[in-house]
C-alpha cells in the first residue's frame, strides 16, 4: 500500500520488450535504500515487485497486463517517473490509499499556469466516473490529489477525438502546488501526454456494500 506522496523522481535506465512482457529498469538511489528483492515500489501509479536490486537502481518484471492497462510499455530511456516505497506502519498517512492497481490511462486536455499553482484537466474514462468526487483523492501517475471540479462531458477542442481514443466522457481537474510541480513528473506533463489513474478504492468498496444490500434487501 501507497500514499500518494512521491519519493523520489526516477529515470528509465532500460525498457526491454520480451514478447508480452517487459522488463524495467530505474535509477533510484534514494529509493534504493534497505530495498530488498521482492519489495514493492510504486513507478507512476502501479506497484512492481523489485526482482534485481543494486545499489542506485532495480529492476521489475512488466506483465501483459501491466503493459496493456498503464503507460509504463511507453516509457523510453531517461523517462522520468514518480517513486514511492510502500508504506510501513510507522509513516505517516501523507496523502490517501493508493495502492498501485492503476485502473486505467488518461490524457491530459488542458494545462494552465496560474500564479503560485497548475491548473491540470484530465480526462476521465466513462467507466470511473462515477468514483470521482470534488474534494475526493484521485491518484494520477501515483501523485495523491484533491479533485477541485467534475464534469461529465469533454468540453474542449478534439474532445470527440479524445472519447474515441480513450473511451472518456468526462473529465477532472485539480491543481498542482509547487511543490508538486518540483517533485514529481507532473510539473512537466503537458495536454495530450497519457497518465495513470486510480481512482479510491473506499469508493468501490461502498459501491460493492450498496449493491450488496441492495439485493438483500429485493
Amino acid at each position: 500500500m501507497f500514499t500518494g506522496i512521491v519519493e523520489e523522481l526516477g529515470r528509465v535506465e532500460r525498457l526491454e520488450r520480451t514478447g508480452a512482457s517487459a522488463r524495467l529498469t530505474v535509477h533510484a538511489p534514494r529509493a534504493m535504500e534497505g530495498t530488498r528483492p521482492g519489495d514493492s515500489i510504486c513507478v507512476n501509479g502501479c506497484c512492481l515487485t523489485v526482482a534485481e536490486p543494486r545499489d542506485d537502481a532495480f529492476t521489475a518484471d512488466l506483465m501483459a497486463e501491466t503493459l496493456e492497462r498503464t503507460g509504463l510499455g511507453e516509457l523510453a530511456v531517461g523517462s522520468p517517473v514518480n517513486l514511492e516505497r510502500a508504506l510501513r506502519p510507522t509513516d505517516r498517512m501523507g496523502g490517501h490509499i493508493v495502492q498501485g492497481h492503476v485502473d486505467a490511462t488518461a490524457r491530459i486536455l488542458e494545462r494552465r499556469h496560474e500564479d503560485h499553482w497548475d491548473m491540470l484537466r484530465v480526462s476521465v474514462p466513462e467507466d470511473l466516473t462515477r468514483y470521482v468526487a470534488v474534494k475526493g483523492s484521485i491518484a494520477i501517475d501515483g501523485v495523491s490529489l484533491t479533485v477541485v471540479d467534475v464534469a461529465d462531458v469533454i468540453n474542449v477542442v478534439g474532445a470527440a477525438e479524445v472519447s474515441e481514443s480513450t473511451g472518456s466522457s468526462g473529465s477532472l481537474t485539480v491543481c498542482l502546488i509547487p511543490e508538486t510541480l518540483r517533485r514529481t513528473t507532473l510539473g512537466v506533463k503537458q495536454p495530450g501526454d497519457s497518465v495513470n489513474l486510480e481512482v479510491d478504492v473506499m469508493a468501490k468498496y461502498i459501491e460493492r456494500l450498496l449493491g450488496t444490500v441492495a439485493q438483500q434487501a429485493r
